[in-house]
């Protein structure tokens, strides 16, 4: 149960209402940095970060403290601002997933030394099967396949940021985006509350947070932190299982998002809890790893590329992979740090 004493004498909607007022303010200055960073790559991309964060954070409390709110006004909101920081997202995520695969495919390349097959020695990929045996124990083989690894990724991968940006101004230009802005730009000043946002912060606002660390908790007791708390225990390498493993890791960061905004909103005044820091880090990393393997992984399953660049990409899918492994055994790691007992 979380310590109660800031919150006497006051009522639950003077609670909330500062944390969406200054998320508010955060998402109206990423518009006015848009508005002005006119052809400045840089500014453009300050501008989506910050239009990103405060979507997210704006859009988990909502969902947390819903009870409290106008509930019809913020499960509207909530979804246009999911559409929102989901459209502006993608280009973000192509360009570090980009930078991710080359970055590791030029270090698998230099190293000479290939990441073990995934667990079973199945492959990546239609052809994978075949570049994994005209490649296996030469290093040439993946120096060769690198540089066509790398380039095929940088055209799909580049093709894709490029249609995320059209997609992201698309939005930003549409008036549904100017019917998010205005909605926001109301939000700074007003918070439409329900019958219990009226109610004393002591009586109400509690359970809601409660009930979003409750579920945190569900879902971290369901991960398999006992065999991840084991480096290289290969689970995240298994083909057969290795991507559907992740969807409860994902859920989990999710759930940890919500229970951060929702720790910003009763303890931390706004700020970021530092505790948490460390765990949601690695999910991010875990989730990061799990998208490059991902794809790697359709990348090796283009049509008619030579054996040499199949090789390359399976060993870059098994790279990630361990990566993914690596990111569980961190978060087990961190986990455990913020949950131990005050002594």
């Amino acid at each position: 149960m979380h310590n109660l004493d800031p919150l006497r004498d006051v009522t639950a909607g003077e609670v909330v209402a500062p944390y969406l007022h200054a998320r508010a303010a955060d998402f109206l200055r990423g518009l006015r940095i848009h508005g002005e960073s006119g052809s400045d790559s840089a500014g453009t991309d300050e501008a989506a970060r910050t239009l990103r964060a405060a979507a997210r954070r704006i859009s988990g409390t909502l969902h947390t403290f819903r009870p409290l709110l106008d509930t019809a006004w913020a499960d509207q909101l909530r979804t246009e601002l999911a559409w929102l920081s989901g459209t502006l997202a993608l280009e973000h995520a192509c360009t570090s997933r980009l930078v991710r695969l080359v970055d590791a495919l030029s270090r698998l390349s230099s190293s000479g030394a290939p990441v073990p097959a995934a667990r079973g020695g199945a492959a990546v990929g239609a052809g994978a099967g075949a570049g994994a045996q005209a490649g296996a124990g030469a290093g040439a083989g993946l120096t060769v396949g690198a540089a066509r690894a790398g380039a095929l990724l940088e055209r799909q991968l580049t093709l894709a940021r490029t249609r995320a940006h059209s997609a992201a101004l698309q939005a930003l230009g549409s008036a549904r985006f100017h019917a998010v802005a205005d909605a926001v730009a109301l939000l700074a000043s007003e918070v439409p509350l329900g019958p219990a946002g009226a109610a004393p912060a002591m009586e109400v606002v509690d359970a809601p947070a409660a009930v979003a660390e409750r579920r945190l908790l569900e879902s971290v007791a369901a991960l398999p932190l006992t065999r991840a708390a084991h480096p290289y225990n290969a689970d995240a390498l298994a083909l057969a299982a290795g991507e559907s493993q992740d969807a409860p890791w994902h859920r989990t960061r999710h759930l940890l998002r919500l229970h951060r905004y929702a720790s910003e909103v009763l303890h931390t005044g706004g700020e970021p809890d530092p505790v948490l820091y460390e765990s949601a880090r690695a999910l991010d990393r875990h989730r990061d790893a799990a998208e490059a393997a991902t794809a790697a992984a359709a990348a090796a399953r283009t049509p008619r590329i030579a054996p040499a660049t199949a090789y390359a990409l399976g060993v870059l899918h098994a790279d990630q992979r361990h990566d993914v492994e690596a990111a569980r055994f961190a978060f087990q790691q961190a986990w455990r740090r913020a949950t131990a007992p005050v002594p």
